[in-house]
């Protein structure tokens, strides 16, 4: 089961058609990967090792507008894992009716301030994102 975001769509998400702006889209979904680090426990362990989470890409497809006062629900989860990168998969749903309104694939590294490049995907950094897996 995904970790699950609410967010409700406000006037200033809308571009000039009143359909959420598509840049606004990469907001809630980088709003509802915090929001699953910050439930799991694991923003602080990253931070404590001061590690931090980067987007490497994302590929975004937008199936439908969402529109001023829908409530959008982000689903998150973590999903496969290479060598030095997790792909998170989200999905936005309209909560009253549950279509699908945009889904992605987020590519994510962890990087180092003393360390060159993406850390590998091992020991105690992949055990956190497996774990999210397991418990959801």
């Amino acid at each position: 089961m995904p970790y699950r975001t609410e967010i409700k769509v406000r006037g200033y998400h809308l571009d000039l058609y009143g359909h959420v702006n598509n840049a606004r889209y990469l907001e809630f979904l980088e709003e509802a990967r915090w929001n699953m680090m910050e439930l799991h426990g694991d923003l602080e362990w990253f931070m404590q090792r001061r590690y931090a989470l980067v987007v490497s890409r994302i590929d975004i497809r937008y199936k439908r507008p969402a529109t001023m006062g829908d409530l959008l629900v982000v689903e998150t989860r973590s999903g496969e894992m290479g060598e030095r990168h997790v792909i998170v998969e989200q999905k936005i749903v309209r909560a009253d009716n549950g279509k699908v309104v945009a889904e992605a694939e987020v590519t994510v590294a962890v990087v180092h301030p003393e360390t060159p490049g993406a850390l590998p995907m091992q020991g105690e950094i992949a055990e956190r994102f497996a774990q999210l897996v397991r418990e959801h």
